[in-house]
């Protein structure tokens, strides 16, 4: 494995399981987060992009810079998910969260930093990693074609090959804006599909809070306190009785590829369907065609995961 970091930029919509995300590519040392953009998605975004500063100012990272995206999706209207996230997008329980010490960049969109910084690095050094809806990659691979020849891979939690969970066919970040997640997913650039069917492997029990919880470190109690929400929240909607921490399980795809087992297969994304709009289609009749240049993530390390996360935690602080 390479001893250069890899470069992502961050496109989240934060949310609980967005914050982890952070958490773990700020606290690892192969990770080099350039940078953070949000997107309405989670929450509206101006509260996604109010919580990821407020991360930063929990982890003390105040360096890395923010820059808010599009407001709503390419065609249609805006959807959130108060019933998974709470009326802040990121409600948490027992934790006091501070007022953020930083703010965004001001006067830069988020689609034109995503743009300027992947032209401005060599080709084949800059990951994007989607972890909400893909509005904001859309347009910035509509408004200059160019970097999906210069991007070394785009990760993006989203989709499932066999689940869904804002219907019964299709995930959440991919049907809120299902033209912007066909834009991405046909993009000739490396593409690898972290869905709820690996993700649901990535439960945070009760033990991976104790575990937590013993660190007696203050992100360690901002991620219990998350969760603590987050767990009541997918037992109401959904009947989990741990939460599944979805996000932070594209950056272990990066830092550590045993950690997440791949299958290459092609990819598309249903927009037409009454009954499976937003569906992300994977073709799994192998072998793969040599051009294919989508895979999706199929099991979890699920130990080498939590260990990934908790020393990120220990690194933060």
């Amino acid at each position: 494995m390479s001893s250069t970091p890899t470069k992502v930029i961050l496109d989240c919509d934060p949310g609980h399981d967005d914050a982890v995300a952070i958490i773990l590519a700020a606290g690892n040392p192969k990770i080099e987060l350039l940078g953070i953009t949000t997107i309405g998605g989670n929450q509206t975004l101006p509260k996604v992009t109010r919580n990821a500063l407020t991360v930063l100012t929990v982890i003390n990272q105040l360096e890395i810079p923010v820059y808010a995206g599009c407001s709503r999706p390419l065609v249609r209207e805006v959807e959130v998910a108060p019933d998974i996230h709470g009326d802040t997008g990121m409600e948490i329980h027992g934790y006091q969260l501070p007022e953020p010490a930083v703010d965004v960049v001001p006067n830069m969109h988020a689609v034109d930093y995503i743009i300027e910084t992947v032209m401005n690095n060599e080709p084949g050094t800059i990951v994007l990693v989607p972890t909400g809806p893909l509005t904001n990659i859309a347009m910035a691979v509509r408004k200059e074609p160019r970097i999906a020849e210069r991007v070394k891979e785009v990760v993006l939690m989203g989709g499932g090959y066999h689940v869904g969970n804002w219907s019964a066919t299709a995930e959440f970040n991919i049907m809120v804006d299902p033209e912007a997640a066909h834009i991405v997913f046909n993009e000739k650039w490396p593409l690898t599909m972290v869905g709820l069917d690996l993700t649901h492997q990535a439960l945070a029990t009760k033990d991976v809070e104790n575990q937590l919880r013993e660190l007696n470190l203050n992100i360690a109690d901002f991620m219990v306190g998350l969760f603590g929400f987050f767990r009541q929240a997918y037992k109401d909607a959904q009947g989990f009785d741990d939460p599944p921490v979805h996000d932070p399980c594209t950056l272990a795809y990066l830092i550590d590829p045993s950690v997440v087992s791949t299958q290459k297969v092609p990819l598309n994304v249903e927009l037409h369907g009454e009954l499976t709009l937003g569906m992300t289609v994977a073709d799994f009749r192998a072998p793969a065609p040599a051009d294919c240049h989508t895979q999706v993530a199929v099991k979890l390390d699920r130990e080498k995961f939590w260990n990934l996360v908790i020393d990120a935690v220990k690194e933060l602080s």
